[in-house]
């Protein structure tokens, strides 16, 4: 049996793409190993959103020249959004690689290593054919399940036509594009029969999803959730990345409707500024974001928020950045991700001149963090006292302690049987640390573990 080892950067839909690319390889005799020392083939599945995820991924292929010295017949391959954006140069920096694969090619992941088999030199593959993609990897091989088997990633949609001027995934996973319901039905009944409780659509732009089905129809994502919610052992659904231009109204109201899909919903807004919101490409202002925030809330009193912020974006001024911070306290958030501005080579935000100051953009987004952090607190801390449905995922790290997630994701401990995993019971939270809840499950529940 070949050891293949995969390093994973970035978002949940890299996640979904190391783990088929596990399923891919597995034929060929590959088994997963927890280390790349000793491994036959090393794959760096790659995030080019941010210029330090990709400078990490340079400074591990360099860690893996001595690696390749002691086992020569090592195959090194770089997958994901750098590869399809920095082929050349990774090829070109890095002469340990042996493969270059992009997110919509990897499924010739088999013929590339055979090619390498057979000639001297760098193999790459980054052209775009998502649709032969899902095609050759539907079904679901053993791999695919999430790490603890309760929860599983499915993606449903790839690509982006929205060109935001700051992003680089329309150039690095291409256009939009929907893999049918049919498949996609079929995989999440294959998933919930190898055991997973959770189902969590994956999409650059989840809620764009529009495919058509085998009588020529048309699916939005409502309708799509709606189906995997008929599937008896699917328990709880979510849906991530979306984008507030693509929120329609059927999606609104599934949130009130659809029981299994959960009060928690990622919506992205970047940025409170009009001004700043425009020269990314947004296409809306941030009193649609708050009126969609409303019609959300609406629709289902309980449902919380998390969101993408960016700081220090080229023009942004002081009282742009306090734009943001009006937004954050009208909407508040649950929880959410925050960053300072990098330019990414290619995009158009790249060439802009109105650059903002490092230090400006570090101290603006140190304000804004301790105002997220203070409203992620507040939505903990009114946890502590209720009893709240939690499904088990694994094991915690102390004797006889349980792992689960609220429907907000928050992560619970408990002390439970080992037979609680993949179940939903009902918790009395009793406190709050730095990154958890903690509490008791109920009686009723306590007898049945």
């Amino acid at each position: 049996m070949k050891k293949l080892f995969i390093k994973t950067y970035g978002c949940q839909m890299n996640a979904y793409d190391s783990a088929r690319m596990a399923d891919l390889l597995a034929p060929l005799g590959y088994a997963t190993t927890d280390e790349a020392k000793g491994a036959d083939m090393v794959i760096f599945n790659t995030c080019h959103v941010r210029e330090r995820a990709t400078e990490k991924v340079y400074s591990e292929l360099g860690r893996m020249k001595a690696l390749k010295r002691a086992k020569p017949d090592m195959l090194v391959t770089v997958a994901g959004c750098t590869a399809q954006a920095e082929g050349a140069e990774i090829v070109a920096r890095a002469p340990v690689v042996d493969l270059v694969v992009g997110p919509q090619s990897y499924h010739r992941l088999p013929e590339m290593i055979a090619r390498a088999a057979r000639q001297a030199g760098h193999v790459l593959e980054t052209d775009f054919p998502a649709l032969e993609k899902f095609d050759v990897i539907e079904g679901v091989g053993p791999q695919s399940v999430s790490d603890t088997g309760i929860s599983a990633f499915l993606t449903v949609q790839e690509g982006c036509d929205k060109f935001c001027t700051f992003c680089v995934v329309p150039y690095t996973r291409g256009p939009e594009h929907s893999r049918s319901p049919e498949q996609i039905i079929a995989e999440a009944r294959q998933l919930s029969a190898r055991g997973a409780r959770e189902i969590v659509l994956l999409g650059q732009n989840v809620n764009a999803y529009r495919g058509t089905a085998a009588d020529g129809k048309d699916w939005n994502l409502a309708r799509l959730i709606q189906a995997i919610a008929d599937i008896k052992d699917v328990s709880r659904i979510r849906y991530t990345t979306s984008h507030p231009r693509d929120m329609d109204d059927t999606l609104i109201a599934a949130h009130g409707n659809i029981e299994k899909l959960m009060p928690m919903l990622h919506l992205p807004v970047q940025s409170g500024s009009d001004t700043v919101l425009a020269a990314m490409n947004r296409q809306h202002t941030a009193d649609e974001y708050r009126e969609l925030i409303g019609r959300l809330r609406a629709a289902r009193h309980d449902i919380v928020f998390s969101s993408d912020f960016i700081v220090g974006f080229p023009g942004e001024s002081d009282v742009d950045f306090e734009a943001t911070m009006t937004l954050v306290r009208d909407v508040t958030f649950a929880q959410c991700f925050s960053f300072k501005y990098s330019p990414r080579p290619g995009t158009p935000a790249a060439a802009a001149k109105k650059l903002v100051a490092e230090a400006i953009k570090t101290e603006r987004l140190s304000a804004l963090q301790a105002l997220l952090l203070q409203q992620q607190d507040d939505a903990n801390r009114t946890a502590i006292g209720k009893t709240m449905a939690v499904l088990f995922e694994k094991p915690g790290r102390k004797n006889g302690q349980l792992v689960g997630r609220t429907p907000y994701l928050q992560p619970v401990h408990v002390q439970g049987s080992h037979e609680m995993i993949g179940r939903i019971a009902d918790v009395k939270i009793a406190a709050l640390t730095a990154n958890s809840l903690h509490g008791a499950l109920t009686a009723k529940d306590f007898e049945t573990a």
